[in-house]
């Protein structure tokens, strides 16, 4: 995919490895709305409208360099698929989801986030971290200072339900120079560090892992992912197994594979 870097826009040029509808909507990120065919995407305090165009796509927005990163523009995807498409099971996937990209997210806002996505789906979790941007910074994801000085009352208010405790305790617990720090920890050692967090599940450690780490030796699994997993292998209902199976199938292409699954399976296709 060829991307060519302008003083206020990246103009992707070809469809093959860019569509903001798998990238956007394939359960990775939650800091982005649609407005017909234009989507808005709003990490921190950043901003970008994609828009299509003939060639490709527009990515319109002031911090060019920004999301050059955020996208990951600079892997090679076609590699990628080429490798991961030798199992079988990702073929029909992989052309369903051929646009994906694993974004390159701020660690702090995806844990905050995917506290929230506990048991929750992507609406509900979007008017939370959106009432939580509008009470507290004006729009831009609140600062680690701002989220630690809130009471419990305040996500009580914002509609986070159980996961209220969640916020309130790992505010407590972790900064966001200490989720920095664990980058040079191997997968084993950091998951270990992000089950130890308030509220950090399995699955969610390994979306941190995946999704702001980029760790590619993880694998989510979710009820979405166990029922793909009992449809094509032996039944196996221990979530923590099916994931250690999968990476060694995968290798350090989990990742990537469990982003095409996903979003085929969820999609509901067979």
């Amino acid at each position: 995919m060829k991307f060519i870097q302008h003083k206020e826009k990246i103009e992707i040029i070809g469809k093959d490895d860019f569509n903001p509808v798998h990238i956007l909507e394939c359960g990775q990120v939650f800091s982005y709305s649609k407005e017909g065919d234009k989507y808005k995407v709003f990490p921190l305090d950043k901003y970008a409208e994609i828009v299509t165009t003939e060639k490709g796509y527009d990515i319109l927005t002031k911090d060019v360099d920004f999301f050059v990163h955020y996208f990951d523009l600079n892997t090679d995807y076609s590699y990628i698929k080429n490798r991961l498409s030798k199992f079988s099971i990702l073929r029909k996937p992989l052309e369903f989801g051929y646009g994906i990209r694993i974004l390159k997210q701020d660690l702090f806002e995806m844990l905050i986030s995917f506290l929230i996505s506990a048991n929750n789906n992507i609406k509900r979790i979007q008017v939370i971290l959106n009432r939580m941007r509008e009470k507290l910074s004006g729009g831009a994801f609140p600062s680690y200072e701002t989220l630690k000085a809130q009471p419990l009352e305040f996500f009580t208010s914002i509609g986070a339900g159980y996961r209220d405790k969640y916020l309130f305790n790992v505010l407590r617990q972790v900064n966001p120079q200490d989720l920095e720090n664990w980058q040079k920890l191997d997968t084993v050692t950091l998951r270990k560090n992000l089950l130890s967090l308030y509220g950090v599940g399995p699955k969610v450690a390994d979306c941190i892992l995946l999704f702001g780490y980029g760790r590619g030796d993880v694998f989510p699994v979710d009820t979405w992912i166990r029922k793909m997993y009992n449809t094509y292998y032996p039944k196996l209902e221990n979530r923590n197994q099916i994931r250690d199976n999968l990476v060694s199938e995968f290798g350090g292409l989990a990742g990537y594979a469990q982003q095409y699954l996903f979003y085929y399976q969820r999609s509901g296709q067979k």
